[in-house]
C-alpha cells in the first residue's frame, strides 16, 4: 500500500484535515469564511448603519455601492453556514436591467475561485483506481467522483455502518470524540455511483480497510474556469433546445459500451449537466432563472429544496450555493401564474435597486467611459472634459430618484450621498425611503426605476460617435446631456417615465451650470481652489465674528483643523452680509439661524473629517461665487460681457489668461475650455 506520507492517499488527506492543513467545509461555510475573513467596516448609508465588506471592494473593477444587497447576501450565506433555513433556499437577485446583478454574481465567483486557489483552501475529491482488478468496467481504468465529493465524505462512509466508521476514525485516524462529532455534523451520504463502486471494492477486499484504500486516490478539484467546475453559469436558453439534461446529465451510451452491469448508476453521465460540476462546494449561477421553461423550473424546485440530483431513483447529494438573477418584468409574469408559487417560496428574493449616490456613481461612470485611451474616428486621442464624469453621474442618478412633496430632487440627491441639504435632515430621507419601500409594486420602491448602467454606456457611445466630439477631439460635458436625452427617447418605453427622466435631465443641467460658475471663478482667480478658500473664509468669519477676544481691527486668530497651524483672518462683515443676502436671508433672525446651522455642521463634520470643506453646500457655494464675481468685476454679468465681447485688448487678455489657467491648472483642453466659456456666456440653463 502507498505510504501515509503520499499526499494522494486518503489517510494523508484525513491527517491534513485533522492538523488544519486542509479544510473540510461546505460551499456556504467556504463563501462565508472568505467574506468575513477579508474584513468588515461599519458605515452609515442614507441615514442608516450598515456594513461594508472589504472583499467586494478589491481589484481594479469592483462592486460599487449595493450595500443593502451585499448585506442581505452575507446574512443569507452566514445563516446557511450555521445550519439555518437558508440551506434549503436559492438567493435570487431581482431588478431592472443594467443595475449590476450579473456583475455582482460574476465578481463573487471570481473572488471565490481566487480564494480556493490558496493551497490551504483547495477543494479535493477522490477517484477509484485499479478497476481492472474488480472487473465489469471494460476499458475504464479509473472513475472520478462525478459530483466532486470531498474525500472526508468517503472516509465517513468507508464502513457499511455509521458507528463502525466512527470507530475507524478513533482507531485509525486518531480523532477525539468531539472531533468525530464535529465531523459527522457535516455528514452526507455518498452519491449513487460512488457508493455503488465503494461497495464493489468492499466486497472485493473482504472488508479489509487497508486494501480498500489502495483503490482510492485523492486529487484536487480543477479550478479551470472554462470547465465550469466550482463556479458554473447556466444561462436561460431557448425553449426548444433546453432540457433537464443541461442541468442533471443523462444516461451515457458511451459508458454502457464498457459497463456490463446494467444496474450500475455510473452509466449516468452527470457531468453532462451544469449542477454536478459545481456539486463539490461550488456556486451555481442561474442567469434569468424565471425565463426558463416550466419543466426546468420544476427541476430547480427539487434541487433547491433537497440539494440532490435524482435520476431513475438514484440520488447524488450536492453541496452547492445556488444564486440566480431575474428581470423585474419576467419575475412579475412568473408570479402571476399562481401554480408556480412553490419555487418562489424556496427562493430568498433580494430586490436590487439602482445606485442613488452620485459620489459613488462617479466610479460607475468611469467604468462606463472606460479606462483605455479614447480615440476619434480618425485615430486622434480624445480629451475628457474634467466635468464630464460629474455631468453624467448627476444626470443618471437624478432619473433614479423618486418625486416627493417633502424633498426636492436635488435635496434627495444630496442627502442620498450623505451631504448637507439646507435644513432638511437624513431622517426625512429615511422616512421617504421607508414609505416607498412599503409599496407592493417593486418598481415604485426607492431607486428601482431610472437610467441603468447600460443606458449610461449607450449615452457615452452616442457622445463618442457625434461629429462635435470627433471634430473637437474632446468629450465635452454638456454634450452628455443630449446623449442621455437621446437614450431616454430611444430606450424608455413608458411615456410617464420618459417625461420624468427628461425633467430630471433639465435639473441636472442646472446643477452643471452652477458647477461651471464655480469653475469660471476659479479660472478667473487663476487658482484651482479659489472658491473653496472663499467658502472656508466665510465659514471661519461667522465662527470668529462672535469671538470674545475680537479686537477693533476685526482680526481673528484661529487654529486651522486641517494643518494645525495658527492663522489670522480679517473679518469682513460687509462680505458676510452680501453672502447672506444672496442666500435670501433678509432678517437678523434668519441670519442668526443660518449661522448657527453652519456652526453646528462645522462641529459635527470636522470631528469625523478634518478635511471637510462645505463644497457640498451648493447654495452657499453659489452665493459666494456670485458675491466674489460681483465684487471683483462689477457684476457677474460684466465677466460674461468681458468674455463675450473680446473686441478690446483688455477683454482679450482676460480671455486668454482664463483659457491658459483652464489648460494648465484645471485640466481642460483648448476645445472644452472655449466651449465652457461659451456656455458660461450664454443664458442657457440659467435658473
Amino acid at each position: 500500500m502507498v505510504g501515509k506520507t503520499d499526499p494522494k492517499t486518503l489517510i494523508s488527506h484525513v491527517d491534513a484535515v485533522k492538523k488544519g492543513k486542509r479544510v473540510f467545509e461546505d460551499a456556504f461555510q467556504g463563501v462565508s469564511r472568505m467574506i468575513l475573513d477579508a474584513g468588515i467596516q461599519k458605515i452609515t448609508v442614507k441615514g442608516k448603519s450598515t456594513y461594508q465588506f472589504d472583499i467586494f471592494s478589491q481589484g481594479k473593477k469592483h462592486l460599487v455601492g449595493m450595500y443593502d444587497e451585499i448585506n442581505s447576501f452575507v446574512s443569507f450565506v452566514k445563516d446557511a453556514s450555521e445550519g439555518g433555513s437558508s440551506r434549503e433556499m436559492a438567493f435570487v437577485l431581482v431588478g431592472e436591467p443594467g443595475n449590476g446583478k450579473t456583475f455582482f454574481v460574476e465578481y463573487l465567483c471570481a473572488r471565490y475561485r481566487e480564494f480556493l486557489s490558496i493551497p490551504q483552501n483547495r477543494k479535493y475529491t477522490f477517484r477509484y483506481v485499479n478497476l481492472d482488478q474488480i472487473g465489469g468496467y471494460g476499458k475504464i481504468n479509473f472513475i472520478e467522483s462525478q459530483t466532486y465529493e470531498d474525500p472526508m465524505i468517503l472516509a465517513m462512509s468507508l464502513c457499511e455502518i455509521k458507528d463502525e466508521s466512527k470507530e475507524l476514525f478513533a482507531k485509525k485516524f486518531k480523532f477525539t470524540a468531539s472531533q468525530i462529532d464535529n465531523l459527522y455534523d457535516k455528514y452526507r451520504p455518498l452519491g449513487a455511483c460512488s457508493a455503488y463502486i465503494l461497495n464493489q471494492i468492499r466486497e472485493h477486499c473482504d472488508n479489509d480497510i487497508n486494501k480498500m484504500l489502495s483503490f482510492v486516490e485523492i486529487t484536487p478539484v480543477p479550478l479551470i474556469e472554462s470547465l465550469g467546475t466550482i463556479t458554473g453559469k447556466y444561462p436561460a436558453k431557448d425553449k426548444i433546445t433546453s432540457s433537464a439534461v443541461d442541468l442533471m446529465g443523462e444516461e451515457s451510451i458511451q459508458r454502457l459500451l464498457h459497463i456490463s452491469d446494467s444496474n450500475n448508476p455510473y452509466r449516468f453521465d452527470l457531468r453532462r449537466g451544469a449542477l454536478a460540476r459545481v456539486a463539490g462546494g461550488g456556486i451555481h449561477f442561474s442567469d434569468e432563472i424565471y425565463k426558463n421553461k416550466k419543466d426546468l423550473v420544476q427541476v430547480y424546485l427539487g434541487v433547491i429544496q433537497n440539494r440532490m440530483i435524482e435520476m431513475d431513483g438514484f440520488k447524488w447529494p450536492i453541496d452547492t450555493l445556488i444564486i440566480a438573477t431575474s428581470n423585474n418584468s419576467e419575475f412579475d409574469s412568473f408570479l402571476s401564474e399562481r401554480e408556480e408559487a412553490p419555487i418562489v417560496d424556496r427562493c430568498r428574493i433580494c430586490y436590487v435597486a439602482h445606485n442613488t449616490d452620485y459620489k459613488i456613481q462617479k466610479t460607475l461612470t468611469e467604468y462606463a467611459i472606460g479606462t483605455d485611451t479614447k480615440r476619434s474616428l480618425d485615430s486622434k486621442i480624445l480629451h475628457h472634459d474634467p466635468n464630464l464624469n460629474y455631468a453624467a453621474s448627476i444626470g443618471v442618478v437624478l432619473t433614479r430618484l423618486p418625486r416627493s412633496d417633502k424633498l426636492t430632487p436635488v435635496e434627495i440627491m444630496k442627502l442620498a450621498a450623505g451631504e448637507i441639504a439646507g435644513e432638511k435632515s437624513l431622517k426625512t430621507l429615511a422616512e421617504l425611503i421607508d414609505s416607498l419601500n412599503q409599496d407592493t409594486d417593486i418598481t415604485k420602491r426607492f431607486g428601482q426605476k431610472g437610467l441603468g448602467q447600460r443606458n449610461l454606456g449607450r449615452a457615452v457611445q452616442l457622445l463618442l460617435e457625434s461629429s462635435e466630439t470627433n471634430e473637437g477631439q474632446c468629450m465635452f460635458a454638456l454634450d452628455i446631456f443630449n446623449a442621455l436625452e437621446r437614450t431616454v427617447l430611444d430606450y424608455v418605453q413608458e411615456p410617464a417615465d420618459r417625461a420624468k427622466f427628461k425633467e430630471d435631465l433639465k435639473i441636472a443641467r442646472g446643477l452643471y451650470r452652477e458647477r461651471i460658475m464655480t469653475e469660471m471663478f476659479n479660472a478667473y482667480m487663476d487658482e484651482p481652489l479659489a472658491i473653496k478658500k472663499d467658502v472656508m473664509n466665510y465659514v471661519n468669519m461667522i465662527i470668529g465674528v462672535d469671538a470674545e477676544y475680537l479686537g477693533p481691527d476685526m482680526m481673528w486668530k484661529y487654529k486651522d483643523p486641517q494643518t494645525g497651524e495658527l492663522k489670522a483672518l480679517k473679518i469682513d462683515e460687509r462680505y458676510i452680509k452680501n453672502v447672506e443676502e444672496r442666500l435670501g436671508l433678509k432678517t437678523e433672525e434668519q441670519r442668526a439661524s443660518f449661522r448657527n446651522s453652519i456652526r453646528k455642521i462645522y462641529g459635527q463634520k470636522l470631528s469625523v473629517d478634518a478635511n471637510y470643506d462645505f463644497m457640498d453646500n451648493l447654495e452657499l457655494v453659489k452665493a459666494i461665487t456670485d458675491v466674489r464675481l460681483k465684487s471683483d468685476i462689477a457684476g457677474a454679468g460684466s465677466l460674461i460681457g468681458a468674455l463675450a465681447n473680446r473686441t478690446n485688448e483688455e477683454n482679450q487678455k482676460l480671455y486668454d489668461r482664463m483659457i491658459y489657467t483652464m489648460n494648465e491648472k484645471l485640466g481642460y483642453c483648448r476645445t472644452c475650455a472655449q466651449k465652457t466659456i461659451e456656455y458660461f456666456c450664454s443664458q442657457e440653463d440659467d435658473k
